[in-house]
């Protein structure tokens, strides 16, 4: 199946990005799956202030990643990305469990610039 693994990490370090990233990939790894693709989105506001652990954050570091594996495995990743302090939220979406529906779908996601929509609007 395939599933696609949306990462709003605390602001601060790529290299907390990259370390919670590379947890997430190794488990689905690890599992016999395969790593579609990472996409680094950045730092953006949050639509709402949110309080983690104790803190305030109104940004987030945002990251995707494509993966195919079994469903077990996405609610490992869920588990491990929840009792993680530095994650502020995530969310993991199942885009297709048959091949016909999957196999053109890319690993790399886009950012959708709503700036160039309303000029050309």
């Amino acid at each position: 199946m395939l599933y696609e693994l949306i990462a709003v990490v605390r602001p601060g370090s790529l290299k907390e990005v990259r370390e919670i990233a590379r947890n997430a990939g190794s488990l689905v790894l690890r599992s016999g799956g395969v790593i579609r693709g990472y996409t680094n989105w950045g730092v953006f506001r949050l639509p709402k202030p949110t309080t983690k652990h104790q803190a305030r954050y109104t940004e987030g570091h945002h990251f995707l990643m494509r993966f195919d594996a079994a469903s077990p495995v996405q609610a490992g990743i869920r588990r491990t990305l929840g009792l993680d302090p530095r994650m502020i939220r995530f969310s993991v979406v199942k885009l297709g469990d048959k091949l016909e529906e999957v196999k053109d779908v890319e690993g790399k996601v886009e950012w959708n610039d709503t700036k160039s929509l309303t000029d050309s609007i």
